[in-house]
């Protein structure tokens, strides 16, 4: 259901998300563009996680590295998901132009 984005371990790179995009299908077009807002922030909020003291949210046990990682990813998407910071918006716009022109 959910498709795991890779933590900044191996820093995917979010141009990733939207290669191989159905040039005449603007939903997936759409799709795409929120799958690179949502690497763009996992990978911000991951920058913004770290240092911080262990326990709290995230446990201190040996699965707080993976706990944070998913809970991170699920923020990441949910933000996306529900409008984003607004990069969606302007990557459909992009794609959609490229498309146009491509024709």
């Amino acid at each position: 259901m959910f498709e795991a984005i890779t933590p900044p371990t191996g820093q995917q790179n979010p141009m990733d998300s939207i290669r191989g995009v159905d040039r005449n299908d603007k939903t997936s077009a759409r799709k795409a563009a929120q799958e690179f807002e949502a690497v763009f922030l996992n990978t911000m909020l991951q920058s913004m996680f770290t240092g911080l003291e262990e326990g709290g949210t995230w446990g201190s046990g040996h699965g707080a590295d993976a706990w944070q990682s998913l809970l991170i990813d699920e923020y990441a998407r949910t933000i996306a998901d529900n409008g984003g910071i607004g990069l969606a918006d302007s990557v459909e716009r992009e794609l959609l132009s490229l498309q146009e022109g491509a024709r």
